[in-house]
């Protein structure tokens, strides 16, 4: 599933492509023509990402609500390559068609019902930077749940995901394990300033690189491979890069996490 830094990025991108001259939208798969009528030859005004949720603002007062979920993609393509048959949504300029396929979401709403959206979650690092990180650790030190399942939670931190979960408790020397309210404010706020970090560096490089220069042994750059860009995801039985002993696999929330037993023992560790 496409993370927090993914669909910010989308959103910007849409907006530089698509902004200010009115847009041919059709569903050519079929399942979204009634939306695609409704917002076609509209203006589009601008796009924003809340967490792992993409908005785009119509002139005609209609917003796009779409999440990618498990295996949607949101590509762009040049206009004149004719979409497939499993394209839900196609959004085309005068030379750019952005196709969307496989989405969890995409439908068109009200502000009412935008409102009700973002109301269900929770602060979003890309959006807010510093200013969430007072929201953030309320309500983690609150919750009895192991971190592992929290920072999952949409409502508790918009945008996280499988990857930056594993990688930011890595970071913090935080077993998954551990439950939100054994953590101290300082190591909360902590948390949030690592996501600030690893999701700004993700949009700004369009992938997930949370290896540092010390740990890597030179300048880490986005060109950096993929098999040299983390810590510990999908990394189970190979050495941890800081301490070599074997990353381990587990499962939180239903979804595969992995981690150093030895560098996130456990606050009392």
């Amino acid at each position: 599933m496409p993370e927090g830094h993914t669909i910010h990025r989308l959103a910007e991108d849409l907006e530089l492509d698509l902004c200010g001259d009115p847009v041919v939208a059709i569903s050519p798969q079929g399942r979204f023509s009634d939306g695609a009528a409704i917002i076609d030859e509209s203006t589009l005004l601008r796009s924003e990402a809340w967490g792992k949720h993409l908005f785009c603002w119509w002139e005609n007062g209609s917003i796009l609500h779409v999440h990618l979920g498990l295996i949607g993609k949101f590509r762009r393509f040049d206009v004149s390559q004719e979409a497939s048959e499993t394209v839900r949504l196609r959004l085309e300029s005068d030379s750019v068609a952005w196709q969307l396929t496989g989405p969890q979401t995409c439908a068109v709403i009200t502000e009412e019902e935008w409102e009700y959206q973002i109301s269900r979650l929770g602060p979003d690092p890309l959006r807010l930077g510093k200013r969430g990180k007072k929201q953030f650790a309320e309500r983690i030190l609150k919750t009895s749940l192991p971190l592992g399942s929290a920072l999952l939670k949409q409502d508790f931190i918009a945008g996280i995901g499988n990857v930056y979960r594993s990688e930011i408790l890595f970071l913090n020397g935080i077993h998954p394990e551990t439950l939100g309210k054994e953590l101290s404010e300082t190591e909360a706020e902590e948390i949030w300033d690592t996501a600030v970090v690893l999701l700004r560096k993700g949009k700004s490089w369009d992938k997930i690189v949370t290896i540092t220069s010390d740990d890597h042994g030179r300048r880490v750059t986005k060109t950096i491979p993929r098999e040299n860009a983390l810590y510990t995801y999908k990394r189970d039985g190979l050495p941890c890069r800081r301490c070599d002993t074997s990353i381990v696999q587990s499962t939180l929330a239903g979804r595969s996490i992995w981690f150093c037993p030895f560098c996130q023992e456990g606050l009392n560790g």
